[in-house]
């Protein structure tokens, strides 16, 4: 029943970056946000290595050396750093993180709250996501701007809770862009 352990988890993340992205006025992408979790090449791998405390990628890189469902996931979704790496003029056609749209970092943003939440369950804080995103950011190829906002978003999480920074994203983030 492994199968439906991924199905719980994934449609319980799916429905708490939907929450996070409604209270910022991103509606449309909390409705539509990891769809492709769903489809087939995504959802198979993740029910072989489901273990609920971490990402099913994880488990599948361990054991064969990459994770396909990962490959498939971050090629169709704008809300990963990932899905932004392409070769740069500006660093001799280096590989390197272009400059994402705002929404889609704000979306990423609500990603990485919802992850949190979901695999550290009762020992979740709003540090967490910091804390997860500055264990690895270090080899991020990621756009210093997109980094930067980024970064100021997790922190006032952090630093101020929910309430704080979800006000200032539609404030001051979003409210700019239109």
């Amino acid at each position: 029943m492994k199968w439906w352990g991924h199905l719980k988890t994934i449609t319980a993340h799916k429905r708490l970056v939907r929450k996070y992205c409604f209270r910022v006025g991103l509606y449309r992408q909390g409705l539509l946000h990891d769809l492709s979790k769903y489809s087939p090449t995504e959802f198979r791998v993740g029910a072989k290595y489901f273990q609920g405390n971490r990402s099913p990628n994880e488990a599948e890189r361990q054991e064969t050396g990459r994770s396909s469902a990962w490959l498939h996931h971050k090629g169709r979704n704008k809300h990963h750093l990932e899905y932004w790496i392409d070769y740069d003029p500006e660093q001799g056609f280096r590989m390197g993180g272009m400059e994402m749209p705002v929404n889609y970092v704000v979306e990423m943003f609500c990603d990485r709250i919802a992850a949190s939440r979901i695999y550290q369950k009762e020992r979740y804080t709003d540090a967490s996501p910091w804390e997860y995103y500055a264990h690895s950011k270090e080899h991020y190829l990621i756009h210093p701007k997109t980094a930067a906002l980024l970064e100021r978003l997790l922190l006032m999480l952090r630093d101020q809770g929910e309430e704080a920074v979800f006000s200032y994203i539609r404030r001051e983030i979003l409210h700019r862009k239109r």
